[in-house]
Order: C-alpha cells, then structure tokens, then sequence
C-alpha cells in the first residue's frame, strides 16, 4: 500500500489548496433520493442505505460513519408533481428536540408540503459535514 504526504494540492490553472481545507471542509457524504413511490437513491455518497421509515419519513444510513453525532447536516429537497407537493419544507429530527435521531452513522428528515403535513417527496439532497470516524 501506497502513501501520499502533502500540505497542499495545486493545480496548474485553478490555484491551490491546503489539504486540511480538503479534509475538513469536505462533504463527508451525500445522497440525491428519490422519495417517491419505492426510495431510490439516484447517486450518493458515503450512503449504505435509506431507510423509508413513513410518508415524507427517511433515514440516511452512513457507510463510513461521523466521529460523533454532532456533525453539520443540512437537507433540500424537490417538490413532486402534485399540488400538494408546491413547497416541500424538510426538517431534520433535531428539529423536533430528538437529537438522538441524529447520530454518528445515520440521521433522519422528515418532509413536509406546504400545510405542513409530511409527505414523500420528489427528490430529498442531505448533505453531511464535519469530521470522519
């Protein structure tokens, strides 16, 4: 096995970097879900699995998982198709004042739609920082 030490990378038009920005300034994982019908994930990162716990319900399974439960986590996500669906406001568990819902190798979302009722939704894009196990 090889070993590679640098302090910075550099590229020989866009600039250069530290390798600690690139260490602790990366995404650690991320997912790109489709919430409808049977989950799929489209494309992803560091994601075992998602689990679908209920309607606009989902838990993202980490393949590496966090050092600790108290990594930064931030989710988006797509309307589907139909009018109750216009506006889709994601909430992580934390939200809910149940952090254990968040721990260091999943984390859980619920969606909602405009009248903020849970639902499954057309697409769910979490995002995990901070720092790997």
């Amino acid at each position: 096995a090889g070993k590679i030490v640098a302090d910075t990378l550099e590229h020989s038009t866009a600039g250069s970097v530290t390798t600690d920005y690139v260490v602790n300034g990366s995404a650690k994982a991320w997912a790109n879900l489709n919430g409808q019908g049977t989950i799929a994930l489209r494309d992803s990162f560091n994601q075992s699995s998602t689990t679908d716990n209920s309607s606009g319900d989902y838990t993202f399974n980490l393949a590496s998982s966090m050092s600790d439960g108290d990594y930064g986590f931030t989710t988006s996500g797509c309307a589907g198709n139909t009018s109750s669906s216009l506006v889709v406001l994601v909430k992580s568990a934390s939200q809910y004042g149940t952090p254990s819902n968040q721990t260091s190798s999943a984390c859980q979302v619920t969606c909602h739609n405009y009248v903020n009722t849970a639902t499954d939704t057309g697409a769910v894009y979490p995002i995990f920082h901070g720092d790997l196990a």
